[in-house]
Order: structure tokens, then sequence, then C-alpha cells
């Protein structure tokens, strides 16, 4: 069987002719992409690279990554749309009330009256607190700010997460 592998990151592009590649990043720990660090490359097609990376900045909303050996754009051309992954013990350990995105994306939202919201897809860091994207059948995604307020419980095991809605939040 092959070794569990966690995205951190979604090569969106290349960038400049000096093989950087454009990051789109899911993880929240900055250490994955530090000078030094291993990523794996996957095509999702089972065959993983394994990336050294040499170079890392910020530009907008995106990290840009320079990997060894890959010094030029058409080196960096074929990592394009692949995904940047870590191994399973390469996780950190987390503190007590802190999730890794995979363990949060597929738990079902249900309110504290018990009512079924849907299932959390996807997760959007866009500034100081983390965004839940919930995917509700004929209904347009219900987005959650993780904020003590709203998220009550938190059940991985379960695949479970209870909410306490504020005002307007489940509004059309």
């Amino acid at each position: 069987m092959s070794e569990e592998m966690f995205n951190v990151g979604k090569i969106v592009n290349t960038h400049g002719i000096k093989g950087e590649v454009k990051v789109l990043r899911i993880t929240d720990f900055d250490e994955r992409f530090e000078i030094g660090s291993r990523l794996y490359w996957s095509d999702g097609k089972n065959s993983l690279t394994a990336l050294t990376v040499d170079g890392h900045r910020r530009h907008k909303n995106f990290d840009l990554l320079h990997f060894s050996g890959y010094d030029s754009l058409n080196d960096a051309e074929p990592l394009k749309n692949g995904m940047l992954q870590v191994k399973a013990e390469q996780l950190e350990p987390l503190e007590e009330g802190e999730f890794y995105y995979h363990e949060v994306i597929g738990c079902e939202v249900y309110t504290e009256g018990g009512d079924y919201l849907g299932k959390i897809k996807e997760i959007l860091s866009p500034g100081a607190n983390d965004v839940w994207v919930v995917s509700r059948k004929g209904k347009k995604d219900l987005l959650i700010p993780y904020i003590e307020e709203i998220v009550k419980t938190i059940d991985v095991e379960q695949k479970r997460v209870t909410i306490e809605p504020m005002e307007g939040l489940l509004d059309e």
C-alpha cells in the first residue's frame, strides 16, 4: 500500500524564466515551504517526484517556490497543475483544538438543533480566520467563519461539525 500523502499546495503556474513556480497554499504551516523542505510532487496518477525547496518568497496571495535542480522555465513547466504533498510522518503534532484541513474537509455540518446543513468541501484562508465552504443540496454554498462563537464542536472521528449559526448566516 502506498504511503498516505497530504496536499500542502497546488502549482498553478510557472513564474518567470528561472524555474520558479506559483503555488496556491493549502496549509497553515509556513515551514512547509522553508528552504531545505522536502515536498513531493504528484500529478494525481500515483507518480511522486521528490523536490527540495531552495527558494521561497510570497507574492500577492501566492507562494513562489524554487526547487533544487529546476533552474529554467522548461524545467518547471511540467510541474504545472500538480499537487505538492508531504508524507504522513512529516505532519506536525497539533495543539488541542487544532485540526488539519484534510480532517475537516468532508465533515458533515449540523446546527446545534440537529439540522443537517451540508458537507465541508474546502477551506479558505482569506485573513484573520479560516472560512469553511459547505456545499448544500439545491442551495448555494454556505460560508462558515471558523470562530468560537459559531463552530461549537468538531469530531474528526465521526466527521461531524456542530455550529451555532449567527444571525444572517443561513440566509439565502
